[in-house]
């Protein structure tokens, strides 16, 4: 159980509150037509000096006049650093993951950026590659007493930031999805950012106890120092609550012990159940079944975005 302060203990954890934004100073590259929708190929600021390539994608006929929906699309990990945000924007990678396309032609206005460290984050100076970078970016941020988990909230929060700003975008209506590494990030991002009305993870709730227990090498923003000893990554899930939560598992899959995910899911449920939210957290496991999206996981997924942000759900 989680301690009475954990919300505090975990912010404190991650390295402090986070800065007062700078403007988004957007800029626009390209613009590339696709089937159903377009995609606005963009850079945004997170920080001074810290563009956020990302691209955004708008379905036919949504305009500022006919506003939509807006979802985040957190990409994965999978030791792929070339790879971020083009896989889920349906432009690389593999076609299971081509899921802020799929969002779009469902109707929806989907933000993919890159999350540090991958496709256009890679560093500048070409000087370490793929994971010794992602390893030098986490130590660093460690030293000037934060996290890589740190700096991931504060891109993922304005990547919200950029989304609300948009006139094609109902602001009011605001989601995000993650696989994997993505998953983490939803989890992550939900108690800081109470924009987020409806948030899906696919396969990714690693315990601490599950990753200690089996020698697990797992991606740099599951780990906040200190946090342990006062509750485990299930505890930080549940501080979304009473928003809505949808989180998808396989049985077998070996990042995710499935025993632990089962009690993971019980504190969940428990912190939902005491904000008398209990229909706003879902969760599916499917059985033997590994570190997929599903065709069921991924029916699941869209409904639970279309009862959360669709005004006629």
């Amino acid at each position: 159980m989680a301690s009475a302060d954990f919300y505090d203990r975990l912010l404190a954890g991650l390295g402090g509150p986070w800065p007062e934004p700078p403007a988004l100073n957007v800029r626009h590259r390209e613009t590339l037509p696709q089937d159903g929708f377009r995609i606005e190929s963009i850079y945004y600021d997170a920080e001074p000096n810290d563009p956020i390539p990302a691209m955004l994608l708008i379905p036919d006929g949504v305009s500022a006049k006919n506003p939509a929906p807006g979802i985040a699309v957190w990409h994965q990990h999978a030791g792929q650093w070339h790879l971020g945000k083009s896989e889920p924007a349906g432009l690389a990678g593999n076609p299971m993951h081509h899921t802020g396309a799929a969002l779009a032609r469902e109707g929806y206005v989907v933000l993919c950026p890159d999350a540090l460290c991958f496709e256009e984050r890679q560093d500048a100076t070409k000087k370490l590659k793929g994971g010794a970078f992602e390893r030098f970016e986490f130590l660093r941020y460690v030293v000037s007493g934060k996290c890589m988990a740190w700096k991931n909230i504060l891109d993922m929060r304005r990547a919200i930031d950029f989304l609300a700003s948009r006139p094609e975008v109902a602001s009011d209506r605001l989601g995000c999805y993650g696989h994997s590494m993505g998953s983490t990030h939803t989890w992550l991002v939900g108690p800081w950012e109470k924009r987020l009305q409806c948030l899906v993870g696919n396969c990714c709730l690693p315990t601490y106890k599950a990753i200690h227990d089996n020698h697990m090498l797992h991606c740099f923003p599951n780990f906040v120092p200190g946090i342990f000893t006062h509750g485990d990554t299930p505890d930080i899930a549940a501080l979304i609550a009473p928003r809505a939560l949808h989180l998808n598992f396989g049985e077998n899959d070996g990042g995710s012990p499935i025993d632990e995910v089962r009690r993971g899911i019980k504190i969940i449920q428990n912190a939902y159940a005491a904000k008398h939210a209990e229909k706003k957290f879902t969760h599916y496991i499917e059985p033997n079944t590994g570190h997929v999206l599903s065709e069921e996981m991924w029916r699941r997924t869209k409904a639970a975005f279309a009862r959360h942000l669709k005004q006629d759900a």
